[in-house]
């Protein structure tokens, strides 16, 4: 079987929903939103280590489904899947890279949690932002100091980076408000969680 196609097939177009005849944006959500029962956001590392992160998250929160199973319809067309858990995979598993990510993932499921995770002896911890942008210069000749806001780019304390990848998330406009938004940290090497920060929506009186 041939996995690299050399041309785009007739009609390539097709596979996209909003080309369809007939397309209604709001009925489109309903169907997304019955064939994928996601409902929580992991954002973590794109390190090959932190891999299993979103089975622990599942492991650790109950009702939590990863990776679940894809549903095929009677042609074997994959149309759904069980799992509850949209994985965002970004460097160091920094808020700022997944804003986008988290308001697509309401827009066309609804969420009801975000769990950021960092892990133990992660790449992002062995620079600083400084550091990064003096070498970016030297390096590429290109100056990248008003790119990023220090505070996102470098891990340089577990703590004070998950306080601030929460309170980011939170504070963005794109954020669902009735979210519960978690911090944990990852240990690569026994693979367990230990929750760091937690902003809670407190029910409505």
């Amino acid at each position: 079987m041939e996995l690299v196609k050399r041309s785009l097939p007739d009609g390539f177009d097709s596979y996209v929903f909003s080309k369809q005849p007939g397309f209604i944006e709001p009925e489109m959500r309903k169907v997304f939103k019955r064939a994928v029962p996601l409902r929580t956001v992991v954002v973590y590392c794109y390190d090959p280590r932190a891999v299993g992160i979103p089975q622990a998250v599942a492991k650790a929160m109950p009702g939590e489904v990863y990776p679940g199973k894809i549903l095929r319809d009677g042609r074997n067309r994959k149309i759904a899947s069980t799992t509850t858990i949209f994985p965002v995979v970004v460097a160091g598993g920094r808020a700022v890279d997944a804003l986008r990510s988290i308001t697509v993932a309401q827009h066309l499921f609804g969420i009801e949690n975000i769990v950021v995770v960092h892990h133990t002896y992660c790449g992002a911890t062995s620079f600083t932002s400084e550091g990064l942008i003096t070498a970016f210069r030297a390096e590429q000749g290109v100056d990248i100091s008003s790119l990023y806001v220090r505070e996102n780019v470098a891990i340089p304390d577990y703590r004070s980076s998950l306080t601030r990848d929460v309170g980011l998330i939170r504070e963005s406009e794109g954020t669902p408000k009735r979210v519960n938004i978690y911090g944990y940290l990852y240990n690569i090497d026994d693979e367990t969680l230990t929750l760091v920060v937690e902003d809670r929506m407190k029910e409505e009186e």
